[in-house]
């Protein structure tokens, strides 16, 4: 979760139907990157249109209004997200992510409970995307490490390794943990069985 925390409010107008992605509830930054995943050899692409924007907005308690220009903005910033997740060493990398961190800052006060912090952008439409790249910095002051992508080469998901040693290597365990499982059984029983037409 990030360490800034936008306005949240109920699922906007429009964005009723399911989400299809199979992987949910990573880390903000992590899933924006996940509105990309491969389905049976198909890619799909939750944020082909303001319909998908609006639904990712929906999931996340985002109240956030799915424009154009929203669209464009959370584009641009999966775009950084991605290479800055590649290679966070990359002069390329860090450029684009900071070309969206530009776009809002944290407004700090005092309130009646104590300190408050509320993001605030530029332009209505970037503070999702800052959220989230915001959200990325967070990840790296915590546990760099953790964050990774699924070990299967098929995939293109990412998620954040909360489990207690560290070891996680799938987006999950039911869909790219089950298949290398099944695989790696496959292989095995490939070497030791006998050759066709023979008996052991």
């Amino acid at each position: 979760m990030s360490a800034v925390m936008g306005d949240t409010g109920g699922p906007p107008p429009g964005a009723t139907r399911a989400d299809p992605r199979p992987l949910q509830g990573e880390p903000l930054c992590l899933d924006l990157l996940n509105t990309r995943w491969i389905d049976g050899g198909t890619r799909h692409d939750l944020l082909r249109d303001t319909d998908g924007l609006g639904l990712w907005l929906a999931g996340r308690g985002l109240a956030d209004a799915a424009t154009p220009a929203a669209l464009a903005a959370a584009l641009h910033a999966r775009e950084a997200l991605e290479a800055a997740v590649t290679d966070p060493r990359d002069p390329r990398a860090r450029e684009l992510l900071n070309a969206v961190l530009a776009h809002g800052r944290v407004r700090r006060s005092l309130g009646p409970d104590g300190p408050v912090e509320h993001a605030e952008a530029d332009d209505p439409a970037w503070r999702p995307a800052w959220l989230a790249a915001d959200d990325y910095l967070h990840l790296l002051r915590t546990a760099p490490d953790r964050i990774r992508a699924c070990a299967n080469d098929d995939c293109i998901l990412h998620f954040y390794d909360v489990s207690k040693n560290g070891t996680r290597r799938w987006c999950s365990m039911a869909g790219c943990g089950n298949r290398a499982k099944a695989s790696r059984h496959y292989a095995r029983t490939r070497r030791t069985a006998p050759p066709e037409g023979r008996t052991p």
